[in-house]
């Protein structure tokens, strides 16, 4: 700019060369124009030729079939890529090449050059003694006739290494070779196998594990170390749950879940050498592995500080953390803290806030002081709830789940617990809850996404036990039911529906369940239950035939206690009484109304195989018409009061010891009318019907004292038949511990009592037992196999030790 102001002649001459070009320009296409010329014609294919370089053990035909270039069409450089990929696609060639020759008359012949990978004409297997060739062939994708890829063949020969360490063959040695026919393009696969022996683990040791112990508990059980990995000693279980054996990559983890276990103890220079660790065979067939560890110092935490916090205190902020100063350097507590302080910020609505920690070495204390930089951010309310991926549910199952709504603040933690809540329901398989940004200053979108889970499930089994023998049974359950979405399958509504059919040697059982969770969408459960069972193994003397239904309201009345309210009405029918039992009952058709009311808390950790917290539930029911009216009463006056609790201890972290201590307590009585009328029990000392024999407690079998039969404590008539009692106690305590999960050994003591006497609780004839046990799932159902001695007894009951089969659980 400044030279044209300078030389203004300069810049008017180059102005007029400007417009000279372009005219000239404009007149040229101008005369292009008039003259009709046309741009340059494109290529067209001619001729296609395919080549084959080598054996053409591939037809040309193959080759056509998968291109898409046509003679006599326009030349398409993008079509002719295409078809390169399509024919490598096929994995049948090692190479293809497009060739041009370019004719006069703007046509191009394509000559299509392959180079046919070789075929497999045959898979042979050398050195394999123990295990036959038809097994190792499901191993490998290498099959005759199929396409020689040495790839595939390497990935081939680690698999089979793979499956015989799982044999227990660690010192497989496997490799292969091609041997190739230029003639007719087939190739040989031949894999020569070393198998060794079969070695199972006879020890793991430790060297220069100086603080953390190699066995615990006097040295009966393994210590963290083993348990921090999966490779194990070889064991009397060890064909079932495949441990034992030494598999290269699983030990490799291992390793690593070792050096994680001792930085989580503040160890973080441990060193474990992979180069280092001894293989030793006292015998052909036993292998003894040792792993040399090199500790280190154990860190603690220093001086702990703040940064950056405006918002609330560094003293405040202090009771937060558990990395306090003196404790042990623990990594994954450290993130722990760091989450917990973001949750203090975030339950405020400062949910964009983050904690970022140093850690500074203190080369004076030798210890890690903790720097914690806070970056707090402003407050965010919630703007609105987006649902996505809900493809059954209804979106109002989901919102009635969550906690919190549009326009309060937006609170981290409380949109973590809604995230538990979805969890809970089981409707979906993943849920994440997340904010969301909007064009809204302060506010946030609250987005939960879902992904559904299949919620239904139709079942058939089989089962046996000690006391019902053999069962079969059919069940079809939906957990998110919808009793009026036809066109959905009756899915969507978070409602529970149940129908179970059950048949076996000793029992019979129709049960239809349905529940709504939450009634007039309210925290209300509103449900029924329809049955119809007939059994005899409650009672060898007669049969039980039970037919009815009950309505229940349920509520959660306090943090962790929920109320049930139940009215049910049932109709039993007694038949089939033995003679011996006659003066104690009488058959025929009893109808019970009954109100219930139960008081439930439930804080333990797992329902099947509990670790921690207690389950206490009391039950309150009144049969009769002094609640009902003569109308609604039905034939029976007579009320129950039952105590249930448990309380599970964890004793040691090692093989996962826990104590179960379950104690129980109850009262039937009559009232109101007497009379003898059927199924009531007559006691022949005052000559009415106190209650009825049905409603007697019983103790003893799986599910009680394990060391008597069934119904084996508690009173007995002159001849040795159990006539039950109004009062009764039981009290059970066992401890039990992993073997290997999931199967667990437990012992057992088992103490109780039943009177004939209502409130009547002492226990001065009481009767107990001790034993052991095995624990473990079958079919994803708990089952126990139980061996019970019994200790005290009555004349009538001492027929040794019991052995128990259930599946279920008595907690």
């Amino acid at each position: 700019m400044k030279t044209l102001l300078s030389n203004p002649l300069k810049g008017v001459t180059c102005f007029l060369i400007a417009l000279l070009l372009l005219a000239t320009t404009s007149q040229q296409l101008h005369a292009q124009a008039a003259l009709g010329e046309a741009p340059a014609r494109p290529y067209r294919v001619g001729t296609i030729a395919v080549r084959f370089v080598g054996v053409a053990i591939v037809s040309e035909q193959v080759v056509r079939s998968n291109m898409q270039v046509r003679e006599d069409t326009e030349l398409d450089d993008t079509l002719i890529d295409r078809d390169i990929r399509a024919l490598y696609r096929t994995g049948l060639f090692e190479f293809i090449e497009f060739k041009r020759e370019v004719l006069p008359n703007h046509t191009v012949n394509l000559a299509v050059e392959v180079t046919p990978k070789y075929r497999v004409l045959t898979v042979r297997y050398e050195g394999n003694k123990k295990v036959k060739s038809s097994r190792l062939e499901k191993e490998v994708k290498t099959k005759s006739n199929s396409s020689l890829d040495e790839r595939q063949v390497k990935e081939d020969a680690e698999k089979l290494r793979e499956f015989y360490q799982k044999k227990g063959y660690n010192q497989i040695s496997i490799h292969y070779t091609i041997e190739r026919d230029r003639v007719t393009g087939f190739g040989t696969v031949i894999f020569k196998i070393s198998e060794g022996e079969k070695v199972k683990i006879s020890d793991i040791r430790f060297i220069g594990n100086d603080h953390i112990k190699t066995r615990v508990f006097y040295g009966m059980f393994d210590g963290p170390l083993i348990k921090a990995m999966e490779t194990r000693r070889w064991w009397m279980f060890s064909w079932m749950t495949s441990s034992g054996r030494l598999k290269d990559e699983q030990f490799e983890d291992d390793l690593d879940k070792l050096r994680d276990y001792y930085r989580e103890q503040g160890y973080l220079d441990v060193d474990i050498p992979q180069e280092k660790i001894i293989y030793d065979y006292p015998t052909p067939k036993k292998l003894v592995i040792t792993i040399q560890i090199s500790e280190g110092r154990q860190y603690k935490v220093g001086e702990v500080t703040f940064t950056g916090n405006k918002l609330h205190s560094s003293r405040m902020l202090k009771r937060i953390v558990k990395q306090k100063n003196g404790a042990v350097f623990t990594p994954s507590k450290i993130d722990k803290d760091v989450e917990n302080l973001e949750d203090y910020y975030g339950k405020d609505g400062y949910l964009e806030t983050r904690i970022h920690p140093n850690r500074k070495p203190n080369i004076t204390t030798g210890n890690i002081d903790l720097e914690y930089s806070v970056n707090e951010s402003e407050k965010f309310f919630v703007e609105s709830i987006n649902i996505d991926g809900n493809i059954k549910t209804k979106s109002i199952v989901i919102l009635r789940e969550l906690t919190l709504g549009p326009g309060e603040v937006f609170n981290m933690v409380r949109m973590k617990v809604s995230k538990l809540r979805l969890e809970n329901t089981r409707f979906f398989s993943d849920q994440n809850l997340s904010p969301e940004t909007t064009n809204i200053p302060g506010r946030r979108n609250l987005k939960v996404s879902v992904k559904e889970d299949r919620t239904g499930n139709l079942s058939f089994g089989a089962g046996y036990s000690s006391l019902e023998k053999l069962v079969f049974f059919t069940e079809l359950t939906q957990s998110n039911f919808d009793l009026f979405n036809r066109k959905g399958f009756f899915q969507g509504d978070g409602q529970k529906f149940r129908l179970r059919l059950q048949w076996g040697s000793q029992s019979k059982e129709v049960t239809l369940s349905f529940e709504e969770p939450w009634l007039f969408e309210k925290q209300l459960a509103l449900g029924f239950n329809l049955f119809r069972t007939s059994s005899s193994y409650d009672n060898t003397y007669y049969e039980l035939m039970r037919m009815g239904g009950e309505v229940y309201l349920r509520k959660r009345l306090f943090e962790l206690v929920e109320g049930t309210l139940t009215l049910s009405h049932e109709k039993d029918v007694i038949s089939d009484v033995q003679s011996e039992y006659a003066y104690y009952m009488t058959a025929g058709t009893t109808r019970i109304s009954r109100v219930g009311f139960q008081l439930l808390r439930d804080t333990r950790d797992k329902i099947i195989n509990t670790t921690s917290g207690n389950r206490v539930e009391l039950n309150l029911s009144v049969a009769g018409q002094a609640l009902l009216g003569k109308s609604l009463g039905g034939d029976l006056d007579v009320y129950n009061l039952e105590l249930r609790t448990s309380q599970f201890l964890p004793v040691f972290e090692a093989q996962s010891q826990v104590i179960a201590i379950l104690a129980r307590g109850g009262v039937v009585n009559g009232y109101g009318r007497t009379g003898n009328g059927p199924g009531d029990y007559v006691d022949p000392h005052k000559g009415f019907a106190a209650y009825r024999a049905t409603d007697a407690y019983f103790l003893g079998g799986p599910y009680s004292l394990r060391g008597f039969e069934n119904r084996d404590v508690g009173p007995k008539d002159s001849s040795g038949y159990p006539l039950g009692g109004k009062t009764y106690g039981f009290l059970s305590i066992e401890y039990s511990l992993d073997i290997v999960s999931p199967v667990r050994f437990a012992m057992f003591y088992d103490a109780g009592f039943v009177n004939s006497d209502a409130y009547d609780f002492n226990p001065v004839r009481y009767n107990d037992n001790f034993g052991f046990g095995i624990r473990m799932f079958v079919a994803g159902a708990p089952l126990s196999l139980d061996y019970g001695i019994p200790l005290t007894t009555d004349k009538y009951n001492k027929k040794g030790g019991q052995f128990n089969f259930s599946f279920g659980t008595r907690f």
